[in-house]
């Protein structure tokens, strides 16, 4: 099984999203590109996120990245934390905040070990996209959000879908898990097995979304041409496809009282 540093190293090489722009790095245009890149792409995410709704409560992300997401609850009036991983990331997480003007605290470390850094029962939301299932052990990154989110609190989290169409492809050979080759953990999951694995949560909600469709040469030069055979298909088609075989897990939970 790969470390957690194996992890670390992975993300310190490349973080994620680092290359949705083709502006000088850490410049306004630079994220603000970044951003619209994102959320073009995985429009999904601020309805799953609802930004505005966290205004002034306490929110925590685990893995923050580059801050896309970050940023937003920011704006939105949140008081932002996050943990990540990797130090690369982290200090691009924080040039965003300052070239933005928001504020936030930002932690360097493992999420296995969350409760070192916080308080317990401190926190309205625990966010995470597209993390959780990179790590050694998930199961102890769940058993320590449960203890720093609030016993009112939330917890929202995509996971990667075991039955989803790029899954299918990465069984087939015909892509991989990350943009770039070598990831060290990509965990993927069942409905079924969140439940398991979201012990001391009440699961309220589970939707499927996101199936990549560009052509891969044509979208790194940030040409967005469908692949043929999602050209062909009928919008609502494709939606159907994504909400049955999407990559994302959408996974909306509370913790369960007297848990």
């Amino acid at each position: 099984m790969p470390t957690v540093e194996d992890v670390r190293a992975f993300w310190d090489r490349r973080p994620c999203n680092i290359r949705h722009s083709p502006r000088e790095v850490g410049t306004r245009e630079y994220f603000d590109e970044v951003e619209r890149r994102k959320y073009f792409v995985e429009p999904h995410i601020p309805g799953f996120a609802q930004f505005d709704r966290w205004k002034g409560k306490k929110v925590l992300e685990i893995g923050c990245g580059i801050g896309t997401d970050a940023v937003n609850f920011a704006r939105a009036g949140a008081d932002y934390s996050a943990i990540e991983l990797s130090s690369v990331s982290l200090e691009m997480a924080k040039r965003r905040f300052d070239v933005f003007g928001v504020g936030g605290q930002f932690v360097h470390g493992n999420s296995e070990d969350l409760s070192r850094f916080f308080p317990d029962a401190s926190f309205d939301l625990v966010y995470s996209f597209g993390v959780v299932h990179h790590t050694p052990r998930p199961a102890e990154v769940i058993r320590e959000i449960r203890k720093v989110v609030k016993p009112d609190g939330e917890l929202r989290l995509m996971l990667y879908a075991k039955n989803s169409w790029k899954n299918l492809m990465i069984d087939a050979g015909l892509d991989q898990p990350e943009a770039q080759t070598g990831c060290p953990i990509a965990f993927t999951y069942t409905p079924e097995e969140v439940r398991g694995l979201l012990e001391g949560f009440d699961v309220i909600a589970i939707e499927q979304a996101h199936i990549f469709p560009y052509v891969i040469e044509k979208y790194v030069r940030y040409e967005y041409q469908l692949q043929p055979w999602f050209e062909a298909m009928p919008r609502e088609m494709f939606e159907a496809l994504e909400r049955h075989l999407g990559w994302h897990l959408l996974i909306t939970a509370k913790p369960t009282l007297g848990g």
